[in-house]
């Protein structure tokens, strides 16, 4: 047996990470803080895994800590991630009195004889306990009982139920996303771990108990689905790219289907092409092990995938088919970076576009205005550790500006615009013709592009030329030249001619015609909102909220967390930077905080005028 382990960041800034690993993993285990609780990050990774359908167990950490509360943290789960969680352990003690776990399974209890858990006994539950653990007991089964009829018909006429009877009930609750059981420990004084590794093997799914991955076949354009097994064509998704100093570009693959030989040449249907697989390499934490081929349900690093891109589908060049596509946040803040020697130039570009490879939350682009290399990402940590990687991996040396908020633009009205191109220069002329009809989409939408083209006034040909047109306007707005974004495009009409129109002519067209509607369409300015938890002593609070108001922050409520107050604001990105700093000076150190993206917002226009202004 096999099993496979992919750790994620915990920062926010991060959150790429937790995204793409999600995407190919089959189980997951959520790491709590006994003291905490469920925090903001907790949140944002519970529903990327619901995004995915992942199943999980919960675990909750750190029970040797001061002030760690088995059944807040507990509670918390189910108050704020909406999870229907079921304890399946209780600690024996807490903080330094944390000695071992009652199994509510097996109904014994593990006691750690010494201090790092290096050796334990099952025992029977501690006299002081028997009460709690029964009741506990009792609600567990109940809950397990919930999704079984056979044990429910066994609960009721008042049967005993073996260890085995609720462990398969409870796998076959957790591979449904009904139930997730909930462990606890202390995995810095190893206590616990024994017991979770055990529940992995319990309680969360082999590839086999997965259904079959769809797809779509780019020939047919018909759904397929391929079943997780070796005899099946190959089929695997590349969800990672990174460099290796000594063996170059790796591509992170996790085989769903068939068998991925090492030398064997792969269709990535992705791209339309073949490409050839070098080696086959199985990853772990300080070597690598070579492997002659990776079968159904492996992660395997592959070397020699030239063209390979984060998400794209890799196939049997017979069997082609393309997986659902990774999406990714679009980053929210930039900085502009610049070589400090002329020896760091030459090396500069090529480190950037390695780094971009890798990490699809970091763009990098080039202000032609300006003459300056623009970096973006999730948030100013983001930016600092590739920064720092450039120097440590690339040994390049770089001086980087203040942050800066990546605006978005885009319109409060509907508006009907002509473009129109025409240039007659003797011979062979250029003639584009569209009317586009642009309005508001709903937020976070996106681009939205509509061909309703009848009777042929515009040439089918021509429409991609279109809609690539006006993504090229949207690049830079009327405003203060940020990407557009929210916006409903439809192309209604036009005209063409047979001898001077071109791709060129309508994609030109569409473009002209783009920004005279944006014009038109009361243009407005967006920017980031970020939800921010501060956690603070009483005493600063006043303080605090006093602050996060003075930042154009909303406070969206406060709450207890054992001697301190946990206070939730949505705050705009551009009052938050140096905000660590400020924090500390105002609560002498004490308060930390967290800060995610939480959506695109309107700017208000007495600081809208002041952007458009330094802008220009």
């Amino acid at each position: 047996c096999t099993i496979n382990i992919i750790d994620t960041p915990g920062h926010v800034d991060f959150t790429v990470e937790v995204e793409r690993s999600l995407r190919v993993l089959d189980g997951a285990v959520a790491v709590f803080d006994a003291v905490a609780g469920v925090e903001p990050q907790s949140e944002t990774v519970w529903r990327q895994a619901d995004k995915y359908q992942v199943p999980r167990i919960a675990y909750v950490n750190k029970m040797d800590r001061v002030g760690a509360d088995f059944r807040a943290a507990v509670a918390s789960m189910r108050e704020r991630l909406g999870a229907n969680v079921v304890p399946i352990q209780l600690p024996i003690g807490a903080e330094d009195q944390f000695s071992g776990i009652v199994d509510l399974i097996e109904n014994r209890a593990i006691h750690y004889l010494d201090d790092l858990g290096t050796r334990a006994e099952s025992t029977e539950i501690p006299e002081a306990m028997r009460e709690e653990v029964e009741l506990a007991r009792q609600e567990m089964i109940e809950a397990i009982v919930e999704f079984d009829d056979e044990l429910m018909a066994k609960y009721l006429e008042g049967e005993e139920i073996s260890p085995d009877e609720l462990r398969r009930a409870l796998r076959a609750a957790c591979l449904a996303n009904q139930l997730v059981p909930v462990l606890c420990g202390s995995s810095f004084k190893n206590k616990g771990v024994q017991l979770l590794l055990d529940a992995i093997t319990y309680y969360l799914p082999s590839p086999v108990d997965l259904p079959p991955v769809t797809g779509q076949n780019p020939r047919t354009e018909e759904e397929e689905s391929r079943r997780p097994a070796d005899d099946e064509p190959l089929t695997a998704l590349a969800f990672k790219i990174a460099a290796d100093p000594y063996v170059g570009k790796l591509a992170y693959v996790r085989v769903y289907s068939g068998v991925l030989q090492a030398g064997s040449y792969v269709y990535n249907s992705s791209k339309g092409r073949k490409e050839r697989i070098g080696r086959v390499l199985r990853m772990h934490a300080n070597h690598r092990e070579e492997l002659e081929a990776a079968y159904a349900g492996d992660i395997v690093a592959c070397v020699g995938l030239k063209d390979v891109s984060t998400g794209d589908s890799l196939c049997d060049p017979d069997h082609p088919i393309v997986l659902e596509q990774l999406t990714f946040p679009e980053p929210v803040i930039a900085q502009a970076i610049e070589p400090k020697t002329r020896a760091d130039q030459d090396k500069l570009g090529l480190a950037l576009q390695r780094l971009a490879e890798e990490d699809p939350t970091f763009h990098v682009s080039y202000d032609e205005e300006t003459g300056q290399t623009i970096i973006r990402g999730m948030g100013e940590l983001h930016l600092e550790v590739l920064v720092d990687r450039l120097l440590r991996e690339f040994h390049v040396n770089a001086n980087v500006g203040r942050p800066q908020v990546a605006y978005r633009e885009t319109i409060r009205k509907a508006v009907r615009q002509e473009g129109k191109f025409i240039r007659q220069t003797g011979g062979h002329g250029q003639y584009g013709h569209v009317v586009l009809e642009v309005e508001p989409a709903e937020p976070g939408e996106g681009f939205v592009f509509e061909n309703k083209i009848v009777g042929g006034v515009v040439p089918k040909e021509y429409i991609p030329a279109v809609e690539a047109g006006v993504k090229e306007a949207m690049s830079s707005g009327v405003l203060a030249g940020y990407p557009v974004v929210d916006v409903r495009v439809r192309l209604v009409d036009g005209s063409y001619h047979e001898v001077d129109s071109s791709e060129q002519a309508f994609r030109i067209a569409a473009s002209i015609g783009f920004r005279e509607a944006a014009k038109k369409a009361s243009p407005i300015l967006l920017e980031p909102l970020m939800r921010v938890e501060v956690v603070t002593p009483e005493e600063f609070l006043g303080d605090v909220m006093g602050d996060l108001n003075a930042r154009r922050g909303r406070i969206e409520g406060m709450a207890p967390r054992g001697n301190a107050q946990v206070v939730r604001a949505i705050v705009p990105l551009a009052e938050m930077f140096g905000y660590a700093t400020d924090l500390r000076s105002m609560t002498q150190g004490r308060a930390t905080y967290t800060m995610q993206f939480e959506r695109y917002a309107p700017v208000p226009e007495h600081l809208e005028q002041a952007i458009v202004e330094q802008k220009a």
